[in-house]
């Protein structure tokens, strides 16, 4: 369709009106188009006043979801106060789910914000602009935000429509509707940056929030079953001071053993999950390792499953430390019997992998994949497996930690694990080593020494160790292997007593403790000082472990038994036990 002005143009130059006629009429034909451009740039630009109000809603929304989420009013009221930047803004509102107002803005003069504002709302009178958008987390409706807004001033309405009038010509009306353009486009950019800003805050209050509730979840578990095994050493303790039956006697304190023996157990599994467990890496053949662990495997699994393997050709050998190995496949065996009540088959498969590149696995790997022909688990129960103390075992079954301890023993082995599982088509579990190029490292051929027995030794032994509980406990140990014990509580004090007599034939320290010098400090001042004194460390912290190790020492960790101490004391005095120059 032509349009109106070009029609009524063509009529006048087919009717040749006169010079001052066609002058008026384009004049009125310029003012009509004029007032047509004006009123709809009135509609678009109230209709963009309600998107910013929109838009700023849903970021004051995004703002306070933390807030609101943890029902904290100050937070929310710090967020509102902030409308204050925004001159057009009278007043505005934050409200729970049930709708009470929880923080609010208004400018003096303004009414304060409704009592209940609806989820959603958006409203022009031709005064004012009123919006209400919900705020929600995880598609949970929360609360709502309620934004009251004061239309464009009448200053500003006029001198737009004077503009139109006092130009009157159609290249002012371009450079103008141009100028508009530009203008509303800055606003745009303006808007979309204080978008993106609010937003990131508001990803920032999210992803701390998470992260709040996974330590709670973190904290939560291992009270819990830290709870049941004090509970468990605590009454034995207390039934054994009551309880005369040798029998008796020894069933408990069997029970307070196990519950240590737990606690311990429960440790290493933290400390393999967040990868800060000292690992004792060495080159490997895979194929070796899971064969050897066959009848380990048949003990651990029922009669009616059956375990199958499949090894690539000419499989690459890889560093990783044998032990945790062990547990990190009994583990996912484990799993995949849970998933498997009626029977089933395990495949364990050894692969080569060239050239891989999948996220942090890069390079050449080998894949150790266990795969079972159980139930299958739906997408989103797949992601969590590997979450601390997440499980769908019943309550006393399991702690959750046995998936999170293999994920834990691939990453710090430079690998990584990935999970494969769809309902009624089983799960498979693969965890990726990176290649070595080294030869795998021959077994021993001799079997160690055993210990003397206890007392066949008496040594005279100087205890480093601050904590009184822990040296009253060692130095007891000591005493029933029939040695001669000295406590001091630093490593300055060990010093002063070593220059001051008598001689002593080992030295058992703990590593981290007050001072001018910790463990390693002190066992360096013994090999300058005197090269001959064995030096035994004890911790329970596995950074400081990986530390010693670093320094040609085995620390013995913590907790021990006096069976592990006797040995570790023959040990150091048959072969010395101090760093590496």
């Amino acid at each position: 369709m032509a349009n109106p002005s070009i029609k009524a143009l063509t009529w006048l130059s087919r009717h040749k009106p006169s010079a001052p006629l066609v002058a008026i009429c384009g004049a009125i034909m310029l003012f009509c188009a004029g007032l047509a451009v004006a009123s709809f740039n009135e509609v678009a630009f109230r209709a963009q006043a309600i998107r910013e109000s929109k838009v700023q809603a849903q970021m004051l929304a995004a703002s306070v979801t933390a807030a609101l989420a943890f029902e904290d009013a100050g937070a929310a009221q710090e967020y509102v106060e902030s409308l204050h930047v925004n001159p057009q803004i009278e007043t505005g509102g934050v409200y729970d789910a049930h709708g009470r107002l929880v923080a609010s803005y208004t400018r003096p003069g303004a009414e304060p914000p409704a009592r209940r504002a609806p989820p959603t709302l958006s409203r022009d009178d031709g005064r004012t602009i009123e919006v209400s958008v919900p705020v929600t987390l995880k598609a949970e409706t929360i609360g709502s935000v309620f934004l009251k807004s004061s239309a464009e001033p009448f200053f500003r309405t006029a001198n737009r429509y004077a503009a139109i009038g006092i130009l009157g010509l159609m290249a002012a009306l371009m450079v103008g509707a141009l100028a508009a353009a530009n203008a509303g486009q800055r606003r745009a950019y303006a808007a979309l940056e204080e978008e993106v800003e609010q937003r990131e805050r508001a990803e920032e209050a999210l992803r701390q929030s998470q992260k709040m509730e996974a330590v709670g979840q973190l904290t939560g578990g291992v009270a819990h079953d830290f709870n049941n095994l004090l509970m468990v050493a605590s009454s034995g303790l207390y039934l054994l001071d009551r309880t005369e039956d040798p029998q008796k006697r020894e069933y408990l304190k069997q029970g307070v053993r196990q519950a240590i023996e737990r606690g311990a157990s429960l440790t290493r599994q933290l400390l393999a999950f967040s990868r800060r467990a000292p690992l004792t890496s060495q080159v490997v053949d895979l194929r070796a390792q899971i064969e050897s662990m066959r009848l380990l495997l048949d003990r651990s699994l029922r009669e009616d499953i059956d375990v199958r393997m499949e090894v690539d050709e000419r499989l690459w050998p890889v560093e990783i430390d044998p032990g945790a190995l062990e547990v990190a496949v009994v583990n996912i065996a484990l799993n995949a019997r849970d998933a498997m009540p009626t029977g089933g088959t395990i495949t364990i498969r050894l692969t080569n992998r060239p050239g891989m590149s999948d996220g942090e696995l890069q390079g050449d790997m080998v894949e150790l994949a266990v795969s079972d022909t159980g139930q299958g688990m739906e997408p989103e129960l797949a992601s969590r497996i590997f979450e601390p103390f997440f499980t769908t075992k019943e309550v006393g079954r399991g702690t959750g930690l046995g998936l999170a301890q293999v994920y834990g023993f691939a990453r710090a082995s430079r690998g990584g694990v990935r999970v494969r599982s769809k309902p009624g088509e089983g799960a498979t579990l693969s965890l990726f080593f990176p290649r070595s190029h080294s030869p795998v490292a021959a077994a021993p051929n001799d079997t160690p020494p055993a210990p003397e027995e206890a007392g066949a030794r008496p040594l005279k032994i100087l205890l480093v160790e601050d904590d009184d509980a822990v040296a009253a406990a060692v130095s007891e140990m000591l005493t029933c292997l029939g040695h001669d014990s000295r406590r001091v509580v630093n490593a300055d004090a060990a010093m002063a007593m070593l220059d001051a007599g008598p001689p002593v034939d080992v030295v058992l320290s703990d590593m981290v403790m007050p001072g001018n010098l910790d463990g390693i400090g002190l066992a360096r001042e013994i090999r300058r000082q005197y090269p001959g004194l064995p030096v035994l460390l004890t911790t329970g912290y596995s950074e400081a472990a990986e530390q010693a190790i670093g320094e040609g020492l085995i620390p013995l960790a913590k907790p021990y038994t006096a069976e592990n101490l006797a040995t570790r004391l023959e040990s150091v005095t048959r072969s010395g036990s101090r760093p590496s120059a």
